[in-house]
């Protein structure tokens, strides 16, 4: 099913598309979640994400750039959160920001992509995720909002270079994020 609004509109060939224009990530609805295998337990957590995204014609110009404060990662422990951000892992005090800048927009048979770079510790790794859009609940102050969900696996050595037993090698993270028109 296509959901349909004045921000979202299905195309000829039943792709949904975004309104042109400039949006923000409302970051009080918008995060990233991950989770990873540790010595046989999973470990869970969240970033909150900030950003803005410029929807193009033609929408393959479009671009994002999301961003998230590596000290603000949450797992619901204290001390792994502190572990995480530290500087065996994503070493937050020396680089304070994660971030994703799309450099392509694309209808593919099987949904939207966006392929671009994820920069995790001053390094710049290439990701292509699918993207899942949805028109979301209008606020109180009939503010329109487009939900964004998209899926990637990242590899858990872009996090660490330090041998930790048993943690797997994929990282798989989910993000949501909501878009508002800028004004």
């Amino acid at each position: 099913m296509i959901k349909t609004g004045h921000d979202i509109q299905p195309s000829p060939s039943r792709r949904p598309c975004l309104a042109a224009g400039r949006w923000r990530v409302d970051p009080a609805q918008s995060h990233a979640s991950f989770a990873a295998r540790v010595g046989g337990q999973s470990v869970r957590g969240r970033l909150p994400l900030a950003g803005r995204v410029i929807i193009a014609e033609p929408i393959e110009d479009s671009t994002a750039c999301l961003a998230a404060r590596a000290n603000a990662v949450s797992t619901g422990s204290p001390v792994l959160d502190r572990l995480l951000a530290g500087p065996r892992f994503l070493d937050a005090a020396a680089f304070p920001e994660i971030s994703f800048r799309s450099e392509l927009l694309a209808w593919v048979p099987t949904g939207w992509r966006a392929v671009g770079r994820l920069r995790v510790k001053n390094a710049e790794h290439e990701l292509a995720c699918q993207l899942d859009l949805h028109l979301g609940d209008t606020p109180h102050d009939d503010t329109r909002r487009v939900v964004v969900a998209s899926n990637w696996v990242i590899d858990s050595r872009w996090i660490t270079s330090h041998w930790v037993p048993a943690l797997s090698r994929h990282v798989v993270m989910t993000c949501s994020f909501s878009l508002v028109p800028e004004m």
